[in-house]
């Protein structure tokens, strides 16, 4: 009972019901599922309602599915590509027999692979087809409409040692037939992540990254990079400033939380960079971890993912 004049008591509201009896995977320890030779990997794509069914792209090895959560794997696409480097792969929500891949890693080591554009597959993986942007050479994500599987959007990141203008933000209304070019900064300058509200699929933000290696160095960093919202399906972007690192930023990524579309977090790199958190849908941000330890190699490891129902959990 409140006490008088105290107003109603309050309490937390209940923590999202965990659907899997978490103490039957207390026995449980990671381990490598293979392929033994598979090599980087840095593309994984699982298929919504398939618990069992997954895709990877390697950097240098091409597409591989399982039908049995990993006990088995199968490459799908030899003699289907032109390259063998595979940056993003993603399975349309709606129609789990398109699937999209994105060629040439993002993670720009010093002997990265390039690739040549979008391949799209009509049948759960079986073949394959070039559906263009091949002179994007590196491309860091693929992002499908949850309820079109063909209005598809890439962030391309470009080429790695040098200028190119195919480069940043594309989107396909048509399955890949055709691409436009929705966000473009310059020619030194590409995109390299790429996320949808998952309430408002209208809703994008993405990461841009100017970068170039040399054999010999690489220089990550320009007033290029930057933090990017769309509110009309990529029609137009507003960079977002308030509350992030002011000078010159390296790599960037960005996750919005499926608990709740206010909450975005993004991993930046740079100076003051760190791990930062919007409540107000990328109007305002703060730092809320800036430990080293999340921020060495950031050309590797500058991603970050929401989970799908719990706000504070990244």
């Amino acid at each position: 009972m409140a006490l008088a004049g105290a107003g109603p008591l309050k309490t937390k509201p209940a923590p999202p019901a965990d659907p899997f009896d978490q103490r039957q995977l207390a026995g449980l320890e990671w381990r490598n599922i293979g392929p033994l030779r598979g090599g980087r990997v840095t593309a994984v794509a699982g298929v919504p309602g398939q618990r069992s069914v997954y895709y990877f792209g390697g950097t240098g090895g091409g597409i591989w599915k399982t039908t049995d959560s990993g006990v088995s794997w199968t490459n799908v696409a030899d003699g289907e590509l032109g390259t063998g480097s595979v940056g993003a792969v993603e399975v349309a929500p709606s129609d789990p027999n398109v699937v999209y891949a994105g060629m040439g890693e993002g993670c720009i080591r010093g002997n990265v692979s390039h690739g040549d554009g979008v391949y799209q597959s009509l049948d759960g993986g079986a073949t394959w087809k070039n559906v263009g942007l091949r002179d994007t050479r590196q491309i860091g994500r693929v992002r499908i409409h949850p309820r079109d599987p063909n209005l598809v959007y890439v962030a391309a990141l470009g080429h790695t040692f040098g200028p190119n203008h195919e480069r940043g933000v594309f989107r396909s209304r048509d399955g890949g037939a055709s691409w436009q070019s929705v966000l473009f900064v310059n020619d030194s300058t590409g995109a390299i992540d790429l996320v949808l509200d998952p309430h408002n699929a209208r809703v994008l933000y993405a990461t841009t990254w100017q970068v170039h290696r040399t054999p010999w160095s690489l220089e990550s960093g320009g007033p290029g990079s930057g933090l990017w919202k769309s509110t009309d399906g990529g029609d137009h972007w507003t960079r977002l400033r308030e509350g992030l690192p002011k000078g010159l930023w390296g790599r960037a990524g960005v996750a919005v939380s499926g608990a709740n579309s206010d909450r975005v977090w993004a991993m930046i790199e740079a100076d003051d960079g760190g791990l930062y958190r919007s409540d107000d849908a990328g109007r305002t941000w703060k730092r809320v971890n800036e430990d080293r330890n999340m921020r060495q190699r950031a050309w590797y490891y500058s991603h970050v993912y929401a989970d799908p129902l719990n706000a504070d959990v990244v």
